[in-house]
C-alpha cells in the first residue's frame, strides 16, 4: 500500500500545484486513499518532495529531478505490483494494482534492462517495448521470477 500510496502522491503533485498536505489529504482521498498527517508528512520526506515559490504567491509542493530522487530498484517494487504479464510480439504487458504501473514503469526505464527499449504507463496497465519477441520473453520471466509468478 505504501508504495500505491507513493505513487499517487507524485501522480497528483505532478497533476496540479497542492499548497499544503491538508488539500493533499484531500485529493489521496478522492482517489481513495486514506492517510493520517503523520503518515502524508513521512511520505513526503521519504519522497524528497519539497515547497516551491509559486510565480503567483505562495508555494506548492514539487517532485524533485528524477537525479535527486531516482526510482527504486525493479528488484523492491515487482514483488509486490507486478499482478501478471503477457504479450505478443515485441510488447509485453503487465498488470498492476490501480496506480501502480508508472512506479513499476519508470523503475525499470531507470534499471537500463538491455532488453528493454522503454515502457508507457497507464493507471494499472504497463506496457514494456522490448528489442525482439526473444526479448519480451526474457524480460517476462526475468519479471515473472522477480515477483514469483509465472509469465
Amino acid at each position: 500500500m505504501k508504495v500505491q500510496r507513493h505513487a499517487a502522491i507524485i501522480r497528483i503533485v505532478r497533476r496540479e500545484r497542492v499548497h499544503n498536505q491538508e488539500k493533499l489529504r484531500e485529493l489521496l482521498h478522492d482517489e481513495g486513499i486514506a492517510v493520517t498527517q503523520a503518515t502524508l508528512s513521512r511520505d513526503l520526506h521519504n519522497l524528497g518532495l519539497s515547497k516551491v515559490t509559486d510565480p503567483a504567491g505562495g508555494s506548492f509542493y514539487a517532485v524533485p529531478s528524477a537525479q535527486l530522487a531516482p526510482f527504486p530498484p525493479v528488484e523492491q517494487l515487482v514483488s509486490t505490483l507486478l499482478l501478471s504479464i503477457d504479450g505478443v510480439g515485441p510488447f509485453a504487458v503487465v498488470k498492476t494494482p490501480p496506480g501502480s504501473a508508472e512506479a513499476l514503469g519508470g523503475s525499470l526505464d531507470h534499471a537500463s534492462w538491455e532488453d528493454v527499449l522503454g515502457t508507457i504507463a497507464g493507471d494499472d496497465t504497463l506496457l514494456i517495448i522490448t528489442r525482439s519477441e526473444a526479448a519480451r520473453a526474457r524480460v517476462a520471466k526475468r519479471l515473472g521470477d522477480l515477483a514469483g509468478i509465472k509469465s
